[in-house]
């Protein structure tokens, strides 16, 4: 058994197929197949089964398939490591952010585009937990995301803590007498757009506590992930949200009005995270180094 056998095999895992295995590989069908057999008759297990066109791991090739994937990817770290030399930085870079997030990354880039020209980056965007799952499975070296998150794998640049805005369609202004502010009981009666994570506890919790805090049960009729979809459904005249201030920074509604919340203890913390222990880029490195001016970190 070698690397090139289990890159092999792994590539005929991802793909479900020989057939679209062999393309990404750039080979025949027949020595692939061939590889895989060889591998099987090596270790004296059926790792795969045919199902139809779809070939699906036996429980020893899920064994393997997870074993092996773990071995390529530090494989490939350890060639990384040893390539990168001094400050000759170059290749891809990628960052996830939660859309909420997104305000810091601009000026970020641009800096580190300016000082590091030939590195280009790779963005993904998604929930706190989806990003999260993206750095655990190493698709991305870092990301900015919104706590709470259960930071055990992770080392953390805290950024700094912001407060929650309400966000109203404009067509609503006339019903508040104060236009630049809101308590939150007049919350109580409004319909309510908001941020849910697809998977654990997040902002959604925190702002239902603040609102039992308050003494009512908010009016709930619309829950997303995805921060510009709520300010479009606002815009449109759906209903209110509250969202962390700086997400306004990078998406803008014309058909809306921004409140202030008074008597309102939510505040919003964010943080850049990467992986504990684990190797990194130079380039992830010299990125990491442009949040921790000014900023409580914890690895």
């Amino acid at each position: 058994m070698d690397i090139k056998q289990l890159h092999y095999f792994c590539t005929i895992a991802k793909e479900g197929q020989i057939t679209r295995a062999a393309k990404k590989l750039h080979m025949a069908q027949p020595p692939l197949s061939q590889q895989l057999k060889q591998l099987e008759v090596e270790l004296g297990v059926k790792l795969m089964e045919r199902q139809g066109r779809n070939m699906e791991l036996t429980s020893a090739g899920e064994i393997l398939y997870k074993k092996a994937t773990r071995l390529l990817a530090e494989l490939e770290d350890t060639k990384s490591e040893v390539k990168e030399t001094g400050d000759g930085l170059r290749g891809i870079l990628s960052i996830g952010s939660v859309k909420t997030c997104f305000s810091y990354l601009p000026e970020k880039i641009r800096y580190f585009r300016e000082t590091y020209p030939n590195v280009t980056f790779h963005l993904r965007e998604g929930d706190t937990y989806f990003v999260s799952e993206l750095l655990r499975n190493r698709v991305i070296e870092v990301a900015v995301i919104r706590l709470p998150l259960d930071t055990d794998d992770f080392s953390m640049i805290q950024l700094p803590s912001e407060p929650y805005v309400a966000v109203i369609p404009q067509k609503w202004e006339h019903q508040f007498r104060n236009t630049t502010s809101i308590e939150m009981k007049e919350l109580q009666n409004l319909p309510l757009l908001l941020l849910h994570r697809i998977n654990g506890t997040g902002q959604y919790e925190m702002i239902l506590d603040e609102c039992k805090r308050h003494g009512f049960k908010p009016h709930v009729v619309c829950e997303c992930p995805d921060a510009a979809m709520l300010l479009s459904l606002v815009d449109a005249g759906v209903g209110a949200t509250l969202v962390p201030k700086s997400t306004l920074l990078s998406l803008h509604t014309t058909n809306t009005v921004t409140l202030e919340l008074q008597n309102s203890k939510i505040q919003s913390e964010s943080a850049v995270i990467w992986l504990k222990d684990r190797y990194l880029s130079k380039s992830a490195q010299h990125f990491i180094d442009t949040f921790r001016e000014h900023s409580t970190i914890k690895e």
